[in-house]
């Protein structure tokens, strides 16, 4: 029986070509077959560095379908490369099925590290980064952007974002409304590429800087928010997010106490009645 080859799950520039590593490109020389988000895309990297291998299609309508039979041209001995449009596969791109179904079957899964938009952004915010939270893209409904929102605001954890040039204003807006305008946040604009901005303040200071400035509505975004320093007010901020649901369906006294034993926030604080 061949010998199972290798899944190599290999990060692409994110914009600057040169950001590419000399291991990304010997594992995509070598490889029997690329599978890739786009092929028209990855098509032209590959030919920017003078290389042409068989290309297969493998995106989100895909993949579940798909997974089986790479996994059988994994076994089969063929090793595959698994690219995204940019940057690190699988971090807001598909590919974990496949991952998982190679894992699964003691198929190798090798990664091939390099750039990524969140972690670039967030080694230039200037914001603590000991302990993040990747939140990827909000929902694209409001209602159901704002109670995500809603839930991250007493979050400790510095939070990063990607969101797209259609939907920076309304996300900026919701952010500003559910944080706090004053809340520090970055905004990095086509991180590595030739119009590259990255712009720090409040939320309602940089929602005002992109309103006044349709370049700051183009391109691809990352933003990273400074989360809740202070524990005390975490508790608080969440406890009257939990008190302003609980009291729909309790009396106000219940209401105050669960929420207040839930989020560790006193509960006179989030009911006036007596303890």
């Amino acid at each position: 029986m061949d010998k199972p080859g290798t899944l190599h799950i290999v990060a692409t520039p994110i914009g600057n070509l040169g950001d590419i590593s000399a291991r990304a490109l010997e594992v995509l020389g070598s490889v029997d077959a690329i599978c890739a988000e786009d092929t028209r895309h990855t098509r032209q990297l590959l030919a920017h560095f003078a290389m042409e291998r068989p290309l297969l299609a493998l995106h989100q309508h895909n993949e579940e379908a798909q997974a089986g039979q790479l996994v059988a041209r994994l076994r089969a001995g063929d090793s595959l490369a698994l690219v995204s449009d940019a940057g690190t596969p699988l971090v807001s791109d598909p590919g974990f099925r496949l991952v998982r179904a190679a894992r699964a079957a003691g198929i190798r899964v090798s990664p091939v590290p390099g750039a990524c938009a969140a972690i670039a952004a967030l080694s230039v915010a200037g914001i603590a980064s000991d302990r993040f939270a990747f939140e990827g893209f909000l929902p694209a409904k409001a209602g159901a952007r704002r109670e995500r929102l809603a839930r991250l605001a007493a979050e400790p954890r510095t939070l990063v974002f990607y969101e797209s040039a259609h939907r920076i204003e309304e996300s900026l807006t919701d952010m500003a409304a559910a944080f706090g305008p004053d809340r520090r946040a970055v905004l990095a604009r086509e991180l590595t590429k030739l119009f590259e901005t990255v712009l720090d303040g409040g939320l309602a200071e940089l929602l005002a800087r992109v309103q006044a400035d349709p370049n700051q509505r183009k391109g691809e975004f990352v933003l990273v928010v400074e989360g809740v320093a202070d524990e005390s007010e975490s508790q608080l901020i969440e406890g009257r997010r939990l008190y302003g649901k609980l009291s729909a369906h309790l009396p106000p006294s219940a209401a105050a106490k669960l929420a207040a034993e839930l989020s560790g926030a006193p509960r006179k604080a989030l009911y006036g009645g007596e303890s």
